[in-house]
């Protein structure tokens, strides 16, 4: 495949396979609040703030899941940063296709670790942290290898500069809002994402992690097309 084409492919197939990945945050932001005991594994702000109000002795919340979560998506981020330096230069779509993989395999873990979990009967246990370690790792590799592809408002984890910039650069501020039609985008997948995730919660962690995992799989391979090398 020539570089030309590559670059039309990845024009058009990267930031809907970003949107996707937005929807998946979603999903794991609702398990991990809802499901794994007031934690964020996806979003460090939040998780940051989480622990601060565990700090200040808030019962809802607790020192020990958020730095776990926080140690873990380091860890992640770490993993994600080596990957990134060892294969986005010689072959960015064989990188993308193994970061894809790699959360997608973390995400299918947890949810099968996650079969028969039940967040009042287990509040302490190392099984909860593994839930939240496996989670928290895989969107630290995923934040890892968005920041080093940097495509502008498609950051699939947090939302605030994206509704900055929709309000910031609209009509209203004399703006023409330029990307209005991802920034909305985005918006719109990570609500959706958090229902679909808070439904299926329903059912035990496992059902939206196990479908996190085969989305990411899924549609990674699928709409990172072209030539690997």
């Amino acid at each position: 495949m020539t570089q030309a084409a590559l670059s039309l492919n990845e024009q058009y197939s990267l930031p809907r396979f970003l949107l996707v990945l937005t929807f998946v945050t979603g999903i794991v932001d609702a398990v991990s609040v809802l499901g794994l005991g007031r934690v964020f594994t996806a979003n460090m702000t939040g998780n940051v703030v989480f622990l601060g109000f565990a700090v200040a002795g808030v019962s809802e919340f607790s020192i020990a899941r958020s730095l776990t979560a926080l140690a873990a998506f380091l860890a992640g981020a770490v993993l994600g940063g080596r990957l990134g330096s060892r294969m986005a230069e010689p072959g960015r779509l064989r990188w993308l296709r193994t970061a894809a993989a790699c959360e997608a395999a973390l995400l299918v873990v947890a949810g099968l670790a996650s079969i028969g979990f039940n967040l009042a009967s287990a509040p302490l246990t190392l099984h909860l942290h593994a839930l939240i370690v496996l989670t928290a790792v895989a969107m630290g590799l995923r934040n890892a290898t968005v920041r080093r592809l940097a495509v502008p408002d498609l950051t699939t984890t947090v939302l605030t500069l994206t509704l900055t910039g929709i309000a910031a650069d609209s009509s209203l501020a004399r703006g023409k809002n330029p990307r209005f039609r991802y920034r909305a985008a985005s918006v719109v997948f990570m609500f959706s994402g958090a229902v679909v995730g808070a439904l299926l919660l329903r059912l035990g962690p496992a059902a939206p992690l196990l479908l996190s995992g085969l989305l990411v799989l899924i549609i990674g391979i699928g709409l990172l097309k072209g030539d690997p090398q």
